[in-house]
């Protein structure tokens, strides 16, 4: 038996926990829904996430989305922005900050306008992450608009050791390219845009190497 069960036969000693024989009672008023007309909500903000909601039998299935929504509008999950959110959805502000608080890509606190993040699981580590995510942090400085952090495994082993930097994929990469990845990211320029994997050719393309013409193209 133990403390919280109280005293018994083996335990006579022990505490009585007050939770069994008084109950629990809040220290505060538990959170509400916040009313949509009592927060500022963009319109524009407010027809996406209704959009994301419309695509799942239970409204909630849309928190991690729309918390993505709100961090692309702010640069970050604001207390302001998580509130709109949950207004529109009709749950608590606190259960939107549960989900935030809970996955790598969603911050609650303030961040850089730039976000690279460097992948160093296995096949990115076998091939150096660990130089690679130095690298970036050594490029970046102390520059509190660029914000570097290393993450497990973004899903591009093929083109490992890779980087995501503002929601795009690049790779490979060497450690010799940070430096000039932070230093377009600064002047605005396309980033190392010969390694972005959008631009990568897909297998079959006829403008790939080793591809195929496809029914319709003009040399078909």
């Amino acid at each position: 038996m133990s403390p919280v069960d109280g005293p018994g036969v083996s335990n006579p000693n022990l505490p009585v926990d007050p939770a069994l024989v008084e109950g629990r009672v809040p220290d505060r008023v538990p959170e509400q829904v916040p009313e949509l007309h009592e927060v500022d909500c963009p319109p524009d903000l407010k027809e996406h996430i209704e959009t994301l909601m419309g695509r799942y039998p239970d409204r909630k299935s849309a928190s991690i989305p729309a918390l993505w929504a709100v961090q692309r509008l702010y640069g970050w999950c604001t207390p302001e922005g998580i509130r709109q959110a949950a207004a529109v959805m009709r749950v608590t502000p606190a259960y939107l900050e549960s989900v935030a608080s809970f996955y790598d890509l969603l911050h609650t606190e303030p961040v850089g306008t730039h976000k690279v993040a460097v992948c160093t699981n296995i096949s990115c580590w076998m091939r150096g992450a660990d130089e690679l995510l130095e690298a970036f942090r050594s490029a970046a400085g102390g520059d509190e608009d660029i914000f570097v952090t290393g993450f497990e495994c973004l899903g591009a082993c093929d083109i490992a050791p890779m980087v995501s930097i503002d929601e795009r994929y690049f790779g490979p990469l060497e450690a010799a390219e940070a430096e000039t990845a932070i230093e377009q990211l600064r002047t605005g320029k396309d980033v190392l845009p010969e390694k972005a994997l959008e631009k990568r050719p897909l297998a079959g393309d006829a403008g790939s190497t080793g591809g195929v013409p496809r029914a319709g193209d003009a040399d078909a």
